[in-house]
């Protein structure tokens, strides 16, 4: 039977043949996000800068850079260079001012890439909505008088 788009019951006739099949359809297209071992998330990132938010405002600003380094900026010129390591199911960055460990779960979907800070999951989720093949814009070092 052929239906116009918003009217009919639609899902009785393509789910008919398999529901299980239909409702694993279904569940893919709600965009699935997948949590990322240290591989996948090296594969994501390397090369890469991203920008990210948190509660709809501007958060920061990483760049990936080869053998597991970052460079990390609060978006206001100022850059912490650290590198990151894999530690179980977490991603952890260890920053040149801040030596214990920021440990993150990150997760990909077709939005992009979500992390959750797991030193205080209540504290910080981030998401991706930039990256750029650009390296991170850092001011010079502070000099003192």
């Amino acid at each position: 039977t052929a239906y116009e788009i918003g009217t009919g019951d639609w899902s009785s006739d393509v789910c008919s043949p398999s529901p299980l099949l239909c409702l694993l359809a279904l569940s893919f297209l709600a965009d699935p996000a997948w949590a990322v071992n240290g591989q996948e998330f090296d594969d994501y990132t390397l090369g890469k800068t991203f920008y990210f938010a948190s509660d709809g405002e501007p958060y920061g600003a990483e760049e990936y850079l080869p053998n597991r380094r970052v460079r990390w900026t609060f978006l206001d010129g100022k850059c912490k260079e650290g590198e990151w390591y894999e530690e179980g199911e977490l991603i952890c960055f260890v920053y040149e001012d801040q030596p214990v460990p920021q440990c993150w779960s990150f997760e990909i979907s077709a939005g992009g890439l979500t992390a959750r800070f797991e030193n205080n999951p209540n504290q910080t989720q981030l998401y991706e909505v930039r990256q750029s093949p650009e390296p991170l814009m850092c001011l010079g070092p502070e000099v003192g008088v």
